[in-house]
């Protein structure tokens, strides 16, 4: 009896021991068990990082834009206009300009060459066609076309100088290099060899027989078909433009686009054209497609007769491209017709302003809001 007393108080005096400490536990047990906060918390950073950032928002407006070259006395560009030295008048009403800018900006160049000169004019445009690429920066593309009859495609845009020297090195523009083939596609549907008319074969449809002392050109088709290639050049980071090379004549009846559509399409893509006359043009110096093309899209029309002339011309034409003030505007005033014209005057005396002579409903500018 005496030897379990011992064993019964140490028992109790170890019970009352885990007593004591189940409180101790209790109160540690939440801090053990209890999750970690509710993710919304940690996340709650990240889902303002995502409510500020931008959302892309592309809108259509009615802004009107518009290049406008400017020359003094001289003929040398006027590069330090101010905004409130414009005034611009859409159909007469003069119009409030919403953005102005006087930056330079890279070339997307067509050169559209005319394949079919005579000997002599040929032999004074072919030396300098290689001058054209010393007027360019790193950063301008350029593709060389040519045309007679027919519209003949090049080696699509390239900002590679060394190889667009190359390109115009090896053109032979004269009428007497090489027949009129149509291209691939074209109205030729005789017999071919290789994609080319048999021997004896017809080199023309029916319907297109060039009559004695007419031209046979179709310089309209040309000119719209350099424009369908600049189509996705991005314009409002890029200068849209066509180097026309050509003595100007056209043979409307082998032309399947008309002026009146060729225009319209080269006003909707805010391109200009820079007309290069050479051999008749030069001397005859009338109002002809050169000269049309040019004044209507807010090029100008260079007048040359020899080589060193027209590598001039080719350095004067692409910085032109380059250094133009854009002007845009959200039209007011009644709208009557689908066409509009344009004029844009400077408060500085003495001013040769070149810009597009109009624009067509539905040509407005699509971008992104600031």
């Amino acid at each position: 009896m005496t030897m379990n007393c011992p064993r019964k108080t140490r028992l109790l005096v170890l019970a009352q021991s885990l007593l004591l400490l189940i409180p101790i536990a209790l109160a540690q047990e939440p801090t053990a068990t209890t999750p970690a906060k509710p993710p919304a918390v940690a996340q709650a950073p990240k889902a303002a990082a995502q409510s500020q950032a931008p959302t892309k928002i592309v809108v259509t407006t009615t802004t009107v834009v518009d290049p406008v070259t400017v020359k003094d006395r001289s003929g040398n560009l006027v590069a330090d206009l101010r905004k409130d030295e414009f005034r611009i008048f859409d159909d007469g009403v003069e119009q409030k300009i919403t953005s102005f800018a006087a930056e330079a900006y890279p070339i997307s160049m067509v050169v559209l060459i005319d394949n079919d000169l005579k000997r002599k004019d040929a032999d004074q445009v072919e030396p300098s066609l290689r001058a054209i690429v010393g007027g360019m920066s790193t950063s301008d593309e350029a593709f060389v076309c040519t045309f007679d009859q027919y519209f003949h495609e090049g080696h699509g845009f390239t900002r590679d100088q060394d190889k667009l020297i190359t390109e115009l090195r090896r053109k032979d523009v004269s009428s007497a290099s090489a027949p009129s083939i149509a291209p691939p596609g074209g109205p030729f549907e005789g017999p071919t060899i290789n994609g080319a008319p048999a021997p004896g074969a017809p080199m023309n449809d029916p319907s297109l027989i060039a009559i004695k002392g007419q031209p046979t050109k179709a310089l309209d088709d040309a000119v719209y078909s350099a424009a369908m290639l600049l189509q996705d050049r991005p314009w409002r980071q890029r200068r849209k433009v066509i180097l026309l090379i050509s003595d100007g004549k056209n043979g409307a009846k082998f032309n399947t686009h008309k002026y009146d559509e060729t225009r319209a399409e080269l006003l909707r893509q805010g391109i200009t054209v820079y007309s290069v006359a050479v051999g008749s043009a030069y001397f005859e110096r009338k109002l002809n497609r050169l000269d049309e093309y040019a004044h209507d899209t807010g090029g100008e029309v260079f007048f040359g007769a020899k080589s060193e002339t027209f590598e001039d011309f080719y350095s004067r034409i692409t910085e032109q491209a380059r250094n133009q003030y854009i002007l845009s505007f959200e039209p007011r005033g009644e709208r009557k017709a689908d066409y509009h014209t344009l004029e844009v005057r400077v408060r500085r005396e003495g001013m040769t302003i070149l810009t597009r002579k109009g624009y067509y409903d539905g040509t407005f500018a699509t971008e992104a809001p600031k």
